[in-house]
C-alpha cells in the first residue's frame, strides 16, 4: 500500500499516535510543554531521572510525524518527472534497500523513495516488539541503532526538500515552520549522537546556520540552497 497514496490523490494515512496513560504519552506532553519554552537546547535533553530509549521513542515518532507534514506540503510539486531521482543537490544521490523487497540499493524518484521510506518506518512504530507502547515491555537492545537508522534516513527528507523544492515552501509561506522543524530534529541528532557528520554533509552549512545563536538568523528567501 503506497504511503502518499502516490497511484491516486495524495493522502495521508493518519498520524502515529502515542496511546494516553502511557509513560510515552506523558514524556510527549512534557516535550510539547519544553518546546514551548522556545528553548530548542533545553527542549531535546533527556529528562531527569527518565528513560532514554522511552525519550527517543516519543522523539521518533513526533519528526516523523513532523516530516510526514513538511513533505505533504510540497507532494504536488515532488513528482517523477520533476525529481526522477531521490538528491539532495548535484553531489548526493540516495538509492532505496530495505533488505526485504529489495534487497540491493535501487534508483527510484524522489517521491518513491520517501513513500518507501515513511512506509518502512511506519511499519517499526507500529511493531510492539521494537515500539512498545505498553507499560513493562522492554525495548529490544538492538534499539539505539534503530533509531539511528530512521533519523538518516528521515535526513534525507529534509535535505531533499531543502535542495529541491525551497522556493516552493517559500512561496507556501512555510519556512519558517520548516526552519524551526529542522533546527528542533539537528538540536536532537547532536544531543544523542544520532547521525554521523558525513551523513549531514548536504546540509552543512544550513546546520552552522541554524545551531550558532550568535550568528544571523537563515535566509528566508528561494536562494537558500536551492540548485
Amino acid at each position: 500500500m503506497s504511503f502518499f497514496g502516490l497511484k491516486g490523490n495524495k493522502t495521508f494515512k493518519p498520524k502515529r499516535n502515542i496511546p494516553e496513560g502511557t509513560k510515552q504519552y506523558q514524556l510527549k506532553k512534557y516535550a510539547e510543554a519544553t518546546l514551548g519554552s522556545g528553548n530548542l537546547r533545553l527542549a531535546v535533553a533527556l529528562p531527569e531521572g527518565e528513560d532514554l530509549n522511552e525519550w527517543l521513542a516519543v522523539n521518533t515518532v513526533d519528526f516523523f510525524n513532523q516530516i510526514n507534514m513538511l513533505y505533504g506540503t510540497i507532494t504536488e510539486f515532488c513528482t517523477p518527472s520533476e525529481c526522477p531521482v531521490m538528491s539532495a543537490g548535484p553531489k548526493y544521490e540516495y538509492h532505496w534497500c530495505d533488505g526485504v523487497q529489495f534487497k540491493k540499493p535501487v534508483k527510484v524518484s524522489a517521491p518513491e523513495y520517501v513513500d518507501y521510506l515513511m512506509t518502512w518506518v511506519q511499519a517499526q512504530l507500529d511493531d510492539e516488539a521494537i515500539f512498545p507502547s505498553k507499560i513493562g515491555v522492554p525495548f529490544p537492545k538492538s534499539f539505539p541503532s534503530i533509531v539511528k537508522n530512521i533519523f538518516k534516513r528521515l535526513f534525507r527528507v529534509y535535505a531533499h526538500i531543502y535542495h529541491a523544492h525551497f522556493p516552493k515552501i517559500v512561496a507556501l509561506g512555510e519556512e519558517a515552520h520548516l526552519n524551526t522543524s529542522f533546527k528542533h530534529f539537528v538540536f536532537f541528532v547532536q544531543e544523542f549522537a544520532l547521525i554521523d557528520k558525513k551523513e549531514l554533509a548536504p546540509l552543512e552549512e544550513l546546520i552552522k546556520t541554524l545551531t550558532n545563536e550568535n550568528r544571523a538568523a537563515p535566509p528566508t528567501g528561494a536562494g537558500i540552497l536551492a540548485q
